[in-house]
């Protein structure tokens, strides 16, 4: 695969508030020991009462820009991934595109749940190969914490909230591919066991928890991911021809540390190159891959040329794959 599309840049945000693990011990029958050793997490970010995810999104892109001098006025297209928008309709990325003054440009906003990153991306990379777009704002926010329900002492501990955004331009010909691979894959049959309730308090023949907050079969999600993504790993880096050991960094959703350590037992890729953010941010959904990834490069790990795997998976049931040449 030969693509002239490349990440130019990148910009994050988490809101200020932390509610720590000690916090939770205050409102259900938990403790900080129980959930780090099942879930690696010691405390996440908690959006304010009037700040939402066009909020988050907004500060990550103005992180983005602060860092990286990009002009985005001739931005063309902004995909904004999130299952927290604001409101039914208008998508957030009007709001991002309003925000910013960017004068033609198509928004759209898109849902694939926790996988929902690396899809803006299989997407920005699309529409620049297809000759119709030139540069593509991919954003990925998330207030989970507002459909949390915190009586749930098995889901309440996992959830936070925060945003990542990056530019994705048309390079040159001459310019080394920045997207070597992509692998997406889809298993509706799992959608009962994550959701969040709508308009219908059905699916297919299952009645739902009709709450409108995050409803999880973490058992049947950790089954389902602890082999899925592995196959897609084995399956994109097989498509793709970059066997796993020319991997510098592996980038996973970062939904339980837990889970991340069986994946890379399983694909055989060592946990001391795998990026992660769910230690201090939680499970953030689209966001934590692109929060992961600044992680990285803040620290100091990731670099110019090496080679990255983001891979998301979550409700739907979904998984995206990419392989990405970090070019900045």
């Amino acid at each position: 695969m030969h693509s002239m599309a490349r990440i130019t840049a990148i910009g994050t945000y988490v809101p200020d508030r932390v509610l720590a693990n000690s916090d939770l011990e205050a409102m259900v029958d938990t403790s900080d020991e129980w959930i780090v050793r099942r879930t690696g997490i010691r405390e996440r970010r908690v959006a304010g009462e009037d700040e939402y995810t066009s909020d988050l999104c907004i500060k990550a892109v103005e992180n983005l820009t602060a860092r990286y001098h990009k002009d985005l006025t001739d931005v063309d297209f902004i995909v904004v991934c999130t299952v927290t928008p604001d409101y039914r309709f208008p998508g957030t990325a009007c709001r991002i595109q309003e925000r910013f003054g960017i004068r033609r440009a198509g928004a759209v906003d898109l849902n694939a749940t926790c996988a929902g990153f690396v899809y803006g991306l299989h997407m920005a990379n699309a529409l620049i190969a297809s000759g119709m777009h030139r540069k593509v704002l991919v954003v990925a926010g998330e207030t989970l914490t507002k459909i949390t329900d915190y009586t749930d002492r098995t889901t309440c501990i996992l959830f936070g909230d925060g945003a990542g955004a990056v530019l994705v331009e048309s390079g040159t010909h001459e310019q080394e591919s920045g997207f070597l691979g992509f692998y997406l894959n889809s298993k509706g049959e799992g959608g009962k066991h994550v959701y969040c309730s709508g308009l219908s308090q059905k699916m297919g023949d299952l009645r739902l928890t009709a709450t409108g907050k995050i409803v999880q079969n973490g058992r049947e999600v950790y089954k389902w991911a602890v082999t899925a993504v592995p196959e897609g790993i084995r399956t994109l880096t097989g498509d793709s021809g970059w066997p796993l050991d020319k991997v510098d960094w592996l980038i996973p959703h970062s939904a339980n540390l837990r889970m991340i350590e069986s994946i890379c037992e399983k694909s055989g890729f060592p946990m001391e190159r795998t990026l992660y953010s769910v230690e201090h941010f939680g499970n953030t959904s689209s966001a934590s891959i692109p929060l992961a990834l600044d992680l990285g490069l803040k620290e100091g790990r990731v670099k110019t040329g090496d080679i990255l795997l983001l891979y998301g998976f979550g409700g739907g049931l979904v998984e995206a794959g990419a392989l990405v040449r970090w070019v900045l």
